[in-house]
């Protein structure tokens, strides 16, 4: 029998001065492999936790492209774990939006998992997260 492949996908968001400078930043992971990662420019002026969202976003919309249809999603933002798992409303108008259109991609999976992990298991996303408030607006 043919051991089914793992998938996971880490992301994460920063931003300097909450709101202020912002970047996201995804990375997926084969078996334990990277296959795929990038880095985002937000925003001029959004909060940590809408960085988060784009982070999420990103990540979910390329792993789609990928065709990947089972995956385990990991970040280091309880609240935005805890939303997407129902645990959480959404409250926050900046972020009702970002919410929904993860909610939608997340339908084109057949199962999709989601864990919060520390900061600490969460390096490349959070490397990635910074490495995107250098980049000029990509969005």
């Amino acid at each position: 029998m043919e051991q089914e492949d793992i998938y996971e996908m880490y992301f994460d968001g920063c931003s300097k001065g909450n709101p202020g400078l912002s970047g996201a930043g995804a990375v997926i992971y084969k078996n334990g492999d990277e296959i795929w990662a990038n880095s985002y420019f937000v925003s001029n002026d959004a909060t940590n936790n809408v960085s988060e969202y784009f982070g999420l976003i990103r990540g979910l919309k390329r792993a789609i492209k990928m065709n990947i249809q089972n995956m385990t999603v990991r970040g280091d933002s309880l609240l935005i774990i805890k939303q997407m798992t129902g645990e959480y409303q959404v409250k926050s108008e900046s972020m009702i939006e970002l919410y929904e259109i993860a909610k939608e991609l997340e339908k084109q999976f057949n199962d999709v998992n989601y864990a919060h992990v520390y900061r600490k298991y969460n390096k490349r996303a959070d490397q990635l997260s910074n490495e995107g408030l250098l980049k000029t607006k990509d969005l």
